[in-house]
């Protein structure tokens, strides 16, 4: 008999649920014993431990968040927690983890690899910058709730004569934005790929008013900025783990602070441009910032599907002993790639979609 270890680390994100009890379900199985490791890495450092069996995952599959919980730790900010690490995965026997996660928590899981620690990784990122797969579950989830929100803030906007600006998620990589901004007819869509101008989006705004359209929606990215002025002092240096060198960029940040991946905390560019667009074109503009309403509730079907697909094909690539890689879905498969080359760099939106989007700008 094994024993399986899984986690879930770094921010929530609808599907965790539907992965962990599809691995649950795949290892009993095999008569696999499950052990669910508490809040991310945090709970190998602590050794907070529990039981899975199917009673524990029985009516999981619709319900957000993680029933084991997660968190943010680094245990290499700390040797004596990479050792403490080691220790309980010996203390308990545990033969391998599946570990869910995005690029921060999944480059955890790289260098235990390269430790010799045996693992497996499963892509976890509303954002869908992960690379070597083409989607992540809770991306599906995300984009329908801005997208619904988009939907809803038209009418409101409409009925004011308003302009109103939407941010949502999206640090490095805008694709909800994006797909959102496109399914729900924004007018404007600011991503962190392209750096935009204030001046020139308050000149096409001008342009649908002096058509007749009396209002506007702009679906942006936290992490989008301005190219013709520095927002704020703070700066925010793109991850080495990443391997993408945006540079040290100006971004609205909430705070100094950083987590224990180096992650400053965006949000406020909405509120930025939005004080820009009223005070250069005079009209009333409101912000929505969704926030973690895209990371809450229920999975959407296809998010349920792919989780579980996902979760399936690790417990497979224990079996194989194929660790130090990733599940991926590539077109309508899932195939294993190397967990380095998804932490390699970030999967930036793709411009021949943006370009299709700025078909409807204005």
């Amino acid at each position: 008999m094994k024993r399986i270890g899984v986690l879930t680390g770094g921010g929530d994100c609808p599907g965790l649920n539907a992965v962990i009890r599809a691995v649950v379900k795949k290892s009993i199985q095999y008569n696999w014993e499950i052990i669910g490791i508490k809040n991310g890495w945090e709970g190998l450092i602590t050794g907070e431990l529990e039981l899975l069996t199917g009673y524990t995952v029985s009516g999981i599959l619709p319900k957000g968040g993680t029933i084991i919980g997660t968190s943010r730790t680094n245990p290499f900010n700390n040797e004596k927690d990479v050792q403490r690490v080691i220790e309980n995965i010996k203390k308990f026997n545990i033969d391998a983890i599946v570990v869910i996660g995005g690029d921060d928590t999944l480059s955890v899981a790289h260098k235990l690899h390269k430790m010799g620690i045996s693992l497996v990784g499963v892509p976890k990122t509303i954002d869908n910058d992960l690379s070597g797969t083409d989607f992540t579950f809770g991306f599906d989830t995300a984009v329908s709730i801005v997208t619904e929100a988009i939907d809803r803030l038209h009418t409101t906007a409409e009925s004011h004569h308003r302009v109103i600006v939407v941010e949502a998620m999206g640090r490095h990589a805008g694709w909800i934005a994006t797909m959102a901004g496109i399914a729900g007819g924004a007018d404007e869509i600011l991503i962190p790929e392209v750096p935009f101008e204030i001046e020139a989006v308050c000149e096409r705004l001008r342009m649908r008013y002096n058509q007749g359209k009396k209002f506007s929606i702009i679906a942006m990215a936290e992490g989008a900025y301005p190219i013709e002025k520095k927002l704020t002092d703070r700066k925010t240096d793109d991850k080495e783990s990443f391997g993408q060198n945006i540079g040290k960029t100006n971004l609205i940040t909430q705070t100094n602070e950083k987590d224990a991946f180096g992650n400053i905390r965006l949000g406020g560019i909405g509120h930025f441009l939005a004080k820009e667009i009223e005070k250069r074109m005079n009209v009333e503009t409101r912000v929505t910032v969704l926030g973690h309403v895209q990371r809450g509730g229920t999975p959407t079907a296809h998010d349920r599907i792919l989780a579980t697909r996902f979760g399936i094909a690790a417990v497979e690539l224990i079996k194989n002993e194929d660790f130090g890689t990733m599940v991926a879905l590539q077109g309508n498969k899932i195939v294993p790639i190397e967990i380095e080359e998804a932490i390699s760099k970030c999967k930036t939106v793709d411009m021949d979609l943006y370009e299709m989007a700025k078909l409807f700008f204005g």
